[in-house]
């Protein structure tokens, strides 16, 4: 069951009952001359009681403390007070919701001996307790054992400037609203979620300022997408390309944009997949949650910079209809490709709402996420997703907001001797190069439709759906680049 955290900031809090959260480094002390009811002082003596050493994201839980007004004390261990990063104050907030457990009061003091905690850190622990509290159990009619844990707890985080902390979580806020809606679209059954469905919720975010513009078939047939029809065609359900566009930078500044593979279920088409693991195909469409979780952070904390987001919503079906291996589609940019295995149809997608991207906003630069290939999970597991680019600048922004986010990249190789794995007999290039460096064609084929716009494309297939639980996450849909992507937007393109 989701937990609701309302969460508030105050320089001193009077306990009676309830949850007290404080924070421990490795070898603090503390400080002298602390009451009894002090509790970092009752921590501190209870942590050398259980020898507990303050290791990064150990907790230590007493019940009852003795000399302590609450009813429960939760020692969270930050490690080495001079290693700790950004993402190390969100995990220290997800560990403090995991320790809630049903309680509907929680204090929690951050100003830790030996440890400098500013508004920005307040914040970030703030919203680490809100995306661990997420959860997805919309179509479970019994909740188990947690139906009688409390939906909303009220949590009072002490620091020592509330009113810059309460500034900054209104950003945070913004950034956990992405995040959950992202989780929320890839966790959806696909019979719930459709094509039409998610263009659908794209609209909803006109609420927040963002103008949303769908594309229908009729659309995408005008503008001659043949690459991404051809994988819709063997679907009932009809394609959808969302166009989102938040205007909150100068108003002649050419946009960033951001393309996400929108695949809703996927077959495999013709070249169907096995039917061990197939239901986990509902999450193909990763690639455009990110994109539409981070377009709702932006509007939300209404971020100065121009931004698109483009959304190519399909599903993969073996109808009779369906695309078959050696037909040759024509993509809006003229190229042609020759089909060679219709489960290779996300970069179809993205080839042709590359194109468009680039064709009609002419961007800054362009990164497109995707849930792309089994092969990226082969050579990074679910740790990075892959990093492919033909600019450094954009790549080394990307990768370094990945680690203050904790969402890791990974760059991988582009060069010419791939290029030719894709080359066809028949037509412009195949879709396919074959198992030897999947992932690696894969990018080179969508590095054929953005021409000499910077660009990126994030392989996300590990790291978007099933990935390992953190102590921000105990989603299979993990949400995965809003965070990141944000990150890029307010370290190096904003204002």
């Amino acid at each position: 069951m989701s937990v609701k955290f309302h969460i508030a900031f105050a320089n001193s809090a009077a306990i009676s009952g309830g949850l007290a959260v404080v924070l421990k480094s490795s070898g603090a002390v503390a400080a002298a001359g602390a009451s009894v009811a002090d509790p970092q002082d009752v921590a501190t003596r209870a942590a050398s009681i259980a020898r507990f050493t303050g290791k990064a994201m150990k907790t230590l839980d007493i019940i009852a403390p003795q000399g302590s007004p609450a009813d429960r004390l939760v020692v969270i261990g930050l490690g080495k007070p001079d290693a700790l990063q950004a993402y190390d104050w969100l995990r220290a907030g997800g560990a403090a919701a995991a320790a809630v457990k049903g309680m509907s009061k929680v204090t929690v003091f951050l100003d830790a001996p030996g440890v400098s905690v500013g508004a920005s850190e307040a914040a970030g622990f703030a919203l680490g307790m809100l995306l661990r509290g997420y959860s997805f159990d919309t179509y479970k009619t019994k909740k188990g054992d947690d139906e009688d844990a409390a939906k909303q707890v009220d949590v009072t985080i002490v620091t020592a400037d509330p009113d810059a902390a309460r500034k900054a979580f209104g950003d945070s806020e913004a950034v956990a609203g992405g995040v959950v809606l992202a989780r929320d679209m890839i966790n959806l059954p696909p019979n719930v979620l459709g094509p039409v469905e998610f263009a659908d919720k794209a609209k909803e975010l006109h609420e927040l300022g963002v103008e949303v513009e769908i594309l229908t078939e009729k659309d995408m047939k005008k503008l001659g997408m043949g690459a991404l029809l051809g994988v819709a065609q063997g679907s009932v359900r009809p394609p959808r390309l969302a166009v989102l566009q938040w205007k909150g930078g100068k108003g002649k500044e050419a946009p960033i944009a951001f393309v996400g593979k929108g695949v809703v279920f996927d077959s495999g088409g013709i070249s169907i997949k096995p039917g061990a693991g197939m239901e986990d195909m509902k999450g193909d469409m990763g690639g455009a949650a990110a994109v539409i979780g981070l377009m709702h952070v932006l509007a939300a904390r209404k971020a100065k910079v121009n931004v698109v987001g483009i959304l190519g919503l399909v599903e993969n079906m073996p109808d009779g209809n369906a695309q078959r291996p050696g037909d040759i589609v024509t993509s809006m940019s003229g190229q042609t490709i020759e089909i060679i295995n219709t489960d290779a149809e996300g970069r179809l997608v993205l080839a042709d709402a590359l194109w468009y991207c680039n064709d009609r906003f002419k961007p800054r630069f362009m990164v497109n996420l995707a849930t792309l290939t089994g092969a990226i999970t082969v050579a990074l597991g679910n740790v990075h997703a892959g990093l492919f680019s033909n600019d450094d600048a954009l790549a080394a922004h990307l990768a370094a907001s990945g680690e203050t986010t904790g969402e890791k990249l990974w760059r991988m190789p582009l060069g010419k001797e791939y290029d030719k794995m894709i080359d066809s007999k028949f037509a412009d290039m195949k879709n396919t190069g074959g198992r030897l460096g999947g992932s690696i064609t894969a990018a080179q084929f969508l590095k054929r439709f953005v021409g000499d716009t910077a660009w990126a494309h994030l392989d996300i297939a590990g790291t978007a759906l099933n990935s390992p639980s953190s102590e921000i996450n105990q989603s299979w849909g993990s949400g995965y680049g809003v965070r990141l992507l944000d990150e890029l937007v307010r370290s190096y393109y904003e204002g």
